[in-house]
């Protein structure tokens, strides 16, 4: 008997340190009240995490916070490369109490303001061609291709589960100089991206911007018009490989 009840446990056990973060989540919950004024939208992806906050009456930007993540077990930890919130707590890493059930997730730890406990719902871990922690490494002027090496400042681009969000920022000075973000498609070549916050000019909130895209040997090659309405030619590699950190 007891064989045949180690199987479910077994399997139980193999589910959960299975599943992934990977996707977009919307906090519903903070230390037991409803978030309801203010949307915050996360994104993992490649061990990569990205959040960014607004409110929700005006689109006003409140902030924006990510870095790489950890994930093992029962055991989670947060690095923050950026966090406009406090910049002082860019470097430090907070380990915290994990619970992942399907489309449900909730994060504690204990921090410098006390208990913290948020719950998170899923919102899609849907995958397309440019699912991906990206950091841009070139761009093409005048048909002439010019490339960097990302170092400490860095623009990131992070996409999955259907949102997108773009953060540039210098984690050695902890100078933050922009982030946006919202939601994206990418099919046939053509990639759609629909503001919903961007913290240097929220008008532009609810704006749709059309791009052509190709990934070539998997880089993502991303043209056409910004939101000011200049031409536009970005190369982006995959963060893994393309972002060189300081020794």
């Amino acid at each position: 008997m007891k064989k045949y009840l180690l199987l479910p446990l077994l399997f139980l056990t193999s589910w959960v340190l299975g599943q992934s973060l990977d996707g977009s989540w919307k906090l519903v919950s903070q230390n037991g009240n409803a978030v309801t004024n203010q949307e915050y939208i996360k994104i993992y992806q490649d061990d990569y995490f990205a959040f960014g906050v607004k409110n929700v009456a005006d689109n006003t930007f409140i902030g924006a916070g990510g870095g790489p993540y950890k994930f093992e077990g029962d055991k989670y930890s947060e690095t923050l490369d950026f966090f406009t919130l406090n910049p002082l707590q860019i470097g430090t890493t907070t380990p915290f109490k994990i619970e992942l059930d399907g489309k449900k997730l909730v994060l504690s730890a204990n921090t410098n303001n006390g208990m913290l406990v948020e719950i998170w719902e899923r919102v899609s871990d849907a995958k397309d061609d440019l699912t991906g922690n990206w950091v841009i490494t070139g761009r093409k002027r005048d048909d002439q291709i010019s490339r960097s090496t990302p170092g400490a400042r860095r623009t990131v681009k992070i996409l999955s589960g259907g949102r997108f969000q773009w953060i540039a920022f210098n984690s050695e000075t902890k100078e933050f100089s922009g982030t946006g973000g919202g939601t994206y498609s990418a099919v046939n070549g053509k990639y759609i991206e629909n503001i919903t916050f961007f913290s240097r000019d929220n008008s532009r909130v609810g704006a749709s911007l059309g791009f052509d895209f190709q990934v070539i040997d998997g880089e993502w090659h991303h043209s056409g018009l910004s939101s000011t309405g200049a031409p536009i030619y970005e190369i982006w590699t995959p963060y893994a490989i393309g972002y060189k950190p300081a020794k």
